[in-house]
């Protein structure tokens, strides 16, 4: 599919969702958003929690460091607990260093204020961002995440994760949302391979796919057809239709 949209990567760090203990979504949410705001998703990384394995993912991935893309995303490691180093790798890829921001901080204390709580050393450490960064809100527990050169850091926890996306993604200049149609044919994915080929030959712009499925009443294929321009994907798509005998 041929697309202008700005490019985007997503970093997962946690050796909790390599270890298939937790089972990942954030990518999964995060893509969708991407999505449907314009931005062109390329890429989903999950590294564990190693400083040196999370510089060199950022180094690879983040544009402004030369790496492949224009946004980069990360989702895991900005918790209060020793192996939460996101945030120290994070400085160390964009060459600066992670000082207790005075913002992050009032935040945390307020909450703890409402809450009765102490504002700990370990929960201090939430507020420990790169010198340089911006702060990412965090309606539902104050820690903020942060932006630095092209990569913006959110926290692991689901509902905490989608809340800084929510606040995030609008303030970023996306591009034209991706248009999507689909058909189900209950034919295998071989049946259909040929006059799938022979559309997307014809719409080299857009992105024709089958995804081959099987329910109760036996085996089918959701042919898909996507790109940025409706009535090129309503063409595709009757195209599609006629050639398969719909």
């Amino acid at each position: 599919m041929q697309s202008d949209n700005p490019t985007a990567a997503i970093l997962v760090i946690g050796d909790e969702i390599l270890s298939g203990r937790t089972r990942e979504g954030n990518a999964h949410h995060l893509a969708q958003v991407l999505t449907a705001t314009g931005f062109d998703l390329q890429e989903i990384r999950v590294v564990s929690d190693d400083h040196d394995r999370i510089v060199a993912a950022i180094r690879a991935l983040d544009g402004t460091l030369g790496g492949g893309y224009d946004l980069l995303f990360t989702s895991g490691g900005i918790g209060p607990t020793h192996d939460d180093i996101t945030a120290d790798a994070v400085a160390a890829a964009h060459g600066t260093t992670v000082e207790i921001h005075p913002e992050a901080r009032a935040l945390l204390q307020e909450r703890c204020d409402r809450m009765g709580m102490a504002l700990t050393e370990n929960r201090l450490r939430m507020a420990r961002i790169p010198v340089g960064a911006t702060l990412i809100d965090n309606a539902v527990s104050a820690a903020p995440g942060f932006s630095i050169g092209a990569t913006h850091v959110m926290a692991g926890v689901p509902e905490v994760f989608r809340g800084m996306v929510d606040w995030l993604i609008p303030r970023l200049p996306g591009g034209r949302p991706v248009m999507s149609l689909s058909v189900e044919v209950r034919r295998g994915e071989s049946d259909v391979a040929e006059d799938l080929q022979a559309v997307a030959g014809d719409f080299a712009d857009l992105s024709l796919g089958s995804y081959p499925f099987r329910d109760d009443t036996g085996w089918g294929t959701n042919l898909v057809v996507r790109g940025l321009d409706a009535a090129r994907v309503d063409q595709a798509m009757a195209a599609l239709k006629e050639r398969i005998g719909l």
